[in-house]
């Protein structure tokens, strides 16, 4: 093991979110086993974080502490009359001792650890009491000479002790603690966490600075990755159109095509962003909007489902028309130009048009063009803003889906408000207006060709600099 590696112990009682600690540190849910069930991790487990192919971190899961009191007990009845010795050379004595491997195995591992690392992280529920066994741990585990750092975990319960704990650890000499919850951890929430380690680890700190460093960086390129991926969905969306004949079955069925190619889009779109975060679809709630590795619940297309997410409907949409598609009507030399009748659909197309008057309408002849409407690409940017937000503050340990419809509290709280502000009421951006007129743009075009026009790339470029400045 490199001597530049720092190793840290991950310990505390049992059930607390040791193992969960772990998978969110390492972006790894696979790590371990997370039951809500005590002594669920029986062995040590390790994993190691990397900058620049190097492993700089290691990290070791613990079983939990289960008989404590017990073992201070037998260590006091152990000691000779008059003998002094230090924490650790006790401790030492009882690993060497044939009660270590039996009666006491489970917290030898643990304190083996410990003394074979250069500090400790203690994992605490908060919503637990404060209670002797916890005491007579942290006694337990100071004897081994290592920084011990709590750190206070399911912090948004409401069921938190959070002002107990900080009392008890005062108590206790811990004046130095993090709150980071596993399952929701707060954007900075790694960063604090490393911070406070170094405090304790002055010979680390350059070490932790550079982990911390490298963990925002990260944050940042998925961050620029996600946004990525929704310009190149907006752009397809936008820049999709379908031709089809004048009459009310073509369009019925151009319009089902071009659903069926809008909501197979953003499926792929929502797998890319799971991936991106290293969740899969099972970390999204299958209900209503949902996504189950197949579709959306909610119909993109559905007027109620536009204005759940706060998107503002044009006049056709909101008269209860449910294709979602802008039509424009080409007539050789004569056309009402595309846009025309912005928020018509297929099925309330004429509603939409009466104001030209029939006489008008009775004139026109030749092919239509489907395109989708404004407001369902104003509802892809939001709803995907919406689980790039979640997923951003998701931890790897979290059992419950996310839910996207009710995590719009806290996203209208967040900073990233403004991002919905902007894609429900104002202008679209100019690169997907550019994007209506180049239909040959859009890769769900049959006649799309990978890199045939340098300008499709340009107005990702645009609307990402947008995504990511908003």
């Amino acid at each position: 093991m490199s001597e530049q590696m720092l190793n840290l112990a991950v310990v505390g009682h049992t059930n607390t979110g040791k193992t969960s600690l772990l998978r969110t540190l390492t972006r790894d849910p696979t790590f371990g086993e997370v039951r809500d069930s005590p002594g669920t991790t029986r062995h040590v487990e390790g994993a190691r974080l990397r900058v620049d192919g190097q492993p700089l971190l290691a990290l070791y899961d613990t079983p939990g502490l289960e008989d404590s009191m017990a073992l201070l007990d037998y260590l006091e009845q152990h000691s000779a009359s008059g003998e002094r010795l230090d924490g650790p050379e006790r401790i030492a004595r009882f690993l060497a001792s044939p009660v270590a491997q039996t009666r006491f195995e489970q917290e030898a591992r643990v304190l083996q650890k410990l003394l074979a690392s250069d500090a400790g992280l203690y994992v605490i529920d908060v919503r637990d009491p404060v209670l002797s066994k916890h005491k007579d741990e942290l006694f337990l585990l100071s004897l081994c000479g290592r920084p011990l750092l709590p750190v206070l975990n399911f912090m948004h319960s409401e069921q938190a002790r959070t002002q107990e704990w900080r009392q008890a650890l005062a108590r206790l000499g811990l004046h130095a603690l993090a709150e980071f919850d596993t399952v929701a951890p707060a954007l900075d929430g790694e960063a604090v966490l490393y911070d406070k380690l170094a405090v304790l680890l002055e010979t680390h700190a350059g070490l932790l600075k550079t982990v911390k460093l490298d963990l925002q960086q990260q944050a940042t390129q998925r961050r620029h990755a996600a946004m990525r991926l929704l310009a190149e969905l907006l752009i397809d969306a936008a820049a999709l159109c379908l031709r089809c004949e004048d009459d009310e079955g073509a369009r019925n069925a151009a319009t089902v095509l071009l659903q069926e190619r809008l909501v197979a889009r953003e499926n792929t779109c929502v797998r890319a962003m799971l991936q991106c975060y290293n969740f899969g679809p099972r970390d999204v709630l299958t209900e209503l909007p949902h996504f189950d590795g197949q579709h959306w619940g909610m119909d993109l297309f559905d007027p109620e489902a536009v204005k759940e997410f706060g998107v503002r409907v044009g006049k056709g949409m909101a008269a209860g028309a449910v294709a979602g598609a802008t039509v424009d009507v080409l007539t050789g030399g004569l056309s009402l130009g595309m846009g025309t009748m912005l928020g018509a659909v297929a099925g309330g197309m004429w509603q939409g048009a009466e104001s030209w008057g029939g006489r008008l309408l009775g004139k026109l002849r030749g092919e239509v063009e489907l395109r989708a409407d404004e407001s369902v690409l104003r509802l892809l940017a939001v709803r995907q803003l919406r689980l790039v937000h979640a997923l951003e503050r998701r931890g790897h340990a979290a059992q419950q889906p996310i839910q996207l419809s009710t995590a719009q509290a806290t996203y209208d709280q967040a900073e990233q408000l403004g991002e919905q502000v902007a894609w429900r009421e104002r202008t679209l951006p100019e690169a997907l207006r550019q994007a209506r007129a180049h239909p040959a743009w859009s890769t769900l075009d049959p006649q799309y060709v990978v890199g045939a026009d340098e300008r499709r790339e340009q107005a990702i470029q645009r609307l990402l600099a947008q995504l990511l400045t908003p």
